[in-house]
């Protein structure tokens, strides 16, 4: 039989804190267990240990006691967890004040990675946060941090690889530009700030369940995220030629023909999200600051945005009423303004204004407010054709009036829609070779006149050579 050594049994164990809320990432949280009296019985005797029961209770008056006795602010329990987590899980803003006065550390980390700050975060405790902020604390763990390296997802990319030495804000400002592996990508960041509002956080993981399934040449490409650290990040393809709306403010009007190819770049990308299996995409949010330019002026659409969730349902309605910034709200169909159910055909609506955009070279209700834009459209009215019918042949016209109609279901789908622009795509290129044909007949017959003019004044002045003679 074996026998433990007297310097063995003379070495304390470092027991665990089992009472009230436990760390934030632990495999299994409890408020407390069957152990913890026993825990209590053989703690009471260690006034470090003692410091971390107070702090429970909110013993303020103890725990100040019991630091000016020389208690460790910085006491660690066999989880690592220290009195600062117990107070930041509780919610004990006045002690966790109060502790880190005493030299606590605010970014101290348990077994399990988990900071002060993550744990006032998971049980949202505000105040504690606010007290954590002020004296520095930096959230590590990012809201999707997973504790086993297979459970990691297959895009996760090492932020250290992303460079942001040459990077800058990119259109709206939501991205930055950054080099990956050599590359330029477009980066965008949920702050730390945002990563406190459970919202926003579902709404970033939304947003990646659909990037990751999205292949299109249509559709600006997902190349991974950063979802084990904070900041987390989503990175896109870089698209060095900006977006359409920019582009748009510097061309103004574009011929019927380019606008043409233009929409026809947008109908495909939009098509496949549409038709995405098992359950359409919604895009939403379709607009020209939305869909960007490539290297060789092809659009794609963009800007799956994390301030609100891409639906997959047929049928939907906002919780809350919707605010768009900006000029954004002249592309929102009237059903979502007026917080109805709503399906995919609310990005056709938005499509026809951007087409009709195109072709006026002006925004759409560019003589009305952004807050006159619902009341037009309580009032079904639609923004005035100004441009030369010309403009608008072939059916062009016809098609945008169809794709904005007050009644969805009368709006044909981006499948008929794509059929229809390559029809009208045909007719103007058929069009304009009509049109180049008689001029280069005209240019034709015109050399020859010259040609044969010259040769007859040649002609003549040879035969009055001759009669000088």
């Amino acid at each position: 039989m074996e026998t433990m050594s007297p310097a063995a049994a003379a070495v304390p164990t470092t027991p665990q804190f089992r009472l009230g809320k436990q760390s934030s990432l632990a495999p299994v949280h409890g408020e407390g267990g069957a152990g913890a009296a026993e825990v209590s019985a053989e703690a009471n005797g260690v006034m470090s240990f003692q410091l971390m029961y107070l702090v429970h209770g909110g013993n303020a008056e103890g725990i100040r006691d019991l630091l000016d006795a020389g208690a460790d602010p910085n006491f660690r329990d066999s989880d690592g967890r220290t009195a600062l987590h117990i107070a930041a899980c509780e919610g004990h803003t006045e002690i966790a004040e109060l502790l880190l006065q005493r030299g606590a550390e605010a970014a101290a980390e348990d077994q399990w990675g988990s900071t002060p700050l993550a744990d006032a975060m998971h049980y949202h405790n505000h105040d504690v946060i606010k007290i954590l902020e002020k004296h520095g604390s930096k959230l590590r763990i990012a809201p999707m941090h997973v504790n086993n390296d297979r459970e990691l997802p297959e895009y996760e990319i090492d932020p250290k690889e992303l460079d942001f030495t040459n990077g800058n804000d990119i259109s709206k400002g939501t991205y930055r530009k950054a080099t990956w592996r050599g590359i330029p990508v477009a980066v965008k960041k949920l702050d730390d700030d945002l990563i406190m509002d459970e919202n926003k956080v579902q709404a970033f993981r939304d947003e990646l369940d659909v990037l990751q399934l999205i292949r299109h040449p249509n559709v600006v490409q997902f190349l991974g995220a950063v979802t084990q650290s904070s900041p987390m990040m989503i990175v896109m393809e870089f698209m060095r030629k900006g977006d359409l709306r920019t582009h748009l403010n510097k061309k103004g009007a574009l011929a019927p023909s380019y606008a043409v190819k233009l929409a026809l770049d947008i109908a495909r990308g939009m098509s496949y999200l549409h038709e995405h299996k098992p359950q359409a995409i919604i895009h939403r949010d379709l607009e020209p600051s939305n869909i960007l330019r490539d290297d060789t002026g092809h659009l794609k659409v963009a800007d799956f945005d994390l301030c609100k969730m891409l639906k997959w349902r047929r049928k939907i309605r906002e919780e809350r009423a919707v605010t768009s910034p900006g000029n954004a709200c002249r592309y929102v169909a009237p059903e979502v303004l007026r917080n109805e159910e709503y399906d995919t055909k609310v990005d056709i609506f938005s499509f026809a204004l951007i087409v009709q955009e195109m072709i006026e070279g002006c925004l759409p209700y560019h003589d009305k407010k952004n807050g006159e834009i619902e009341k037009a459209h309580n009032s079904k009215e639609r923004p005035h054709f100004r441009a030369h019918p010309k403009h608008y042949a072939h059916g062009l016209r016809g098609l945008i009036e169809e794709c904005w109609s007050e009644n969805p279901a009368d709006r044909p789908d981006f499948s008929e829609i794509i059929d229809r622009l390559s029809a009208i795509q045909n007719e103007i290129a058929q069009r304009n070779r009509w049109k180049v044909r008689p001029l280069r007949c005209f240019l034709s017959f015109e050399g020859m006149w010259k040609k044969d003019r010259n040769e007859g004044s040649t002609t003549r002045s040879s035969r009055l050579s001759r009669s000088n003679f």
